[in-house]
């Protein structure tokens, strides 16, 4: 993927994803961006499950027919020249809402629900969850994906020990740690293909 120049707009929660017409208002406002020269656009986080969802009505993207809103975003800005990559954002036991999910039960200080500690099924079809997202995504036009693997968010959750206390392969050594988002980028690849932008945000 060729970027028209080397200007990149963050991810940022803009508060239209969830509100009425959010994804026209989304789609002027990206395409605004674009129209103005950013090379390349990361939209705000996008949960790929119900448990990654930052409040009880926040987005998700994991079933075909939510992907009408996205292609809007999408055709806008391309008909400026602009790529767009879609945020993929789990956020584990930041979740304000009571199906939040970690690798370890372990409340967050700035959350009032305490996570249910995955399951080894329950990390691999969160994996998925992850591919079937990023698959979605490709389908709705956009230019790629930003997996979010920082700022204390699922990932981020599994690589740290303080909030990581499994005692299975995805815990312990740095090695079963980290291999959770290897896993997400590498099932990611193998899935959407060469032609496709994955960002793994490391901030």
């Amino acid at each position: 993927v060729q970027l028209p120049n080397r200007v990149l707009m963050g991810s940022m929660h803009t508060g239209l994803e969830e509100v009425k017409n959010g994804a026209k208002r989304q789609a002027a406002y990206f395409g605004e961006r674009a129209k103005g020269g950013v090379g390349l656009i990361v939209t705000g986080g996008i949960s790929p499950n119900l448990s990654g969802r930052v409040a009880p009505f926040s987005s998700q993207l994991s079933f075909p027919w939510q992907l009408k809103g996205h292609r809007l975003i999408t055709k806008e800005v391309h008909k400026h020249g602009g790529k767009i990559c879609m945020q993929i954002l789990h956020s584990g036991r930041y979740a304000y809402h009571p199906f939040a999910v970690g690798p370890s039960k372990i409340k967050s200080p700035i959350t009032p629900f305490k996570p249910r500690a995955l399951s080894k099924f329950g990390v691999y079809k969160t994996i998925l969850d992850y591919v079937n997202c990023a698959r979605l995504a490709q389908k709705a036009g956009y230019d790629g994906v930003e997996v979010m693997g920082s700022e204390g968010y699922l990932i981020n959750q599994f690589i740290v020990t303080k909030t990581n206390k499994r005692k299975d392969s995805w815990g312990g050594s740095y090695e079963n740690r980290i291999k959770f988002p290897i896993e997400i980028v590498k099932k990611i690849r193998k899935a959407i293909g060469p032609n496709f932008i994955i960002i793994y945000r490391l901030s």
